[in-house]
């Protein structure tokens, strides 16, 4: 009886925390394909998970940060799904590449073209995003979630220090610090033009190192034809005088 109570308890002490943890595994979240350093370019995956067991995730809206407006966003194609990205203008105009930048992407929205994300389901949306801000630890993007029977969900609640986890949290993503790869990066195209560079001046610091060696060698040469001869006349001389 005593075994039979204690599996009992196990069991429902079991289903409780199944109970409580799955919303926390349902949220819409967001997380980078590798790193999202400050001042950096990252690609990033929206993770939308269905909560329904009778309804499709049907259409997906991301509103960028207003507080740090990101002036290159760039949706990756996903399959049976339309996306547009909408632009707006700026309170604060940005500076990129020594342009001035009045109106940034403020929000992406997905629409499935078929069946969407059906029950049991998850689909990731990635952005290519950049740059990011170098005077922040991390970007809040409130996500708008809507079903096929019209059920809309708003993650927009922003966790606040301090206190627990909100019923709908808004995705959060998490800023690590800047590196000599990333910081002050103005574009992935301006890396490589950096990689070019590096590899220019290697190749001609391996030319440099090649002369130098080359006239390093020919003098060694000459001084070695020097001290050939005079041993070769030293040599006539002593014959002659013999």
């Amino acid at each position: 009886m005593k075994a039979s109570r204690i599996a009992a308890a196990t069991v429902v002490a079991g289903s409780a925390v199944l109970a409580l943890s799955a919303p926390a595994f349902a949220h819409v979240t967001v997380q980078p394909e590798g790193t999202a350093a400050k001042g950096g370019y990252a690609v990033v995956d929206f993770k939308v998970p269905n909560e329904r067991d009778d309804a499709a995730t049907t259409k997906l809206e991301v509103s960028l940060p207003a507080d740090h407006p990101i002036a290159s966003v760039m949706p990756q194609p996903v399959p049976g799904w339309k996306v547009v990205v909408t632009k707006s203008k700026l309170d604060k105009p940005l500076t990129m590449h020594g342009e001035k930048i009045d109106e940034a992407v403020t929000k992406v929205t997905w629409t499935a073209d078929g069946k969407g994300i059906e029950p049991g389901y998850f689909q990731k949306f990635p952005l290519s995003l950049g740059a990011l801000p170098e005077n922040a630890d991390q970007l809040a993007f409130k996500a708008i979630q809507t079903y096929s029977d019209k059920e809309v969900v708003r993650w927009i609640e922003v966790q606040q220090e301090g206190q627990d986890e909100p019923e709908n949290p808004a995705p959060v993503l998490e800023l690590s610090a800047a590196t000599d790869d990333h910081h002050g990066s103005a574009s992935p195209a301006a890396d490589d033009k950096a990689d070019k560079t590096e590899k220019t001046a290697a190749a001609e610091d391996s030319d440099g190192g090649s002369d130098t060696t080359a006239r390093v060698l020919g003098v060694a040469g000459i001084v070695i034809g020097i001290a050939g001869v005079a041993y070769g006349v030293l040599a006539g001389r002593r014959r002659t005088a013999a």
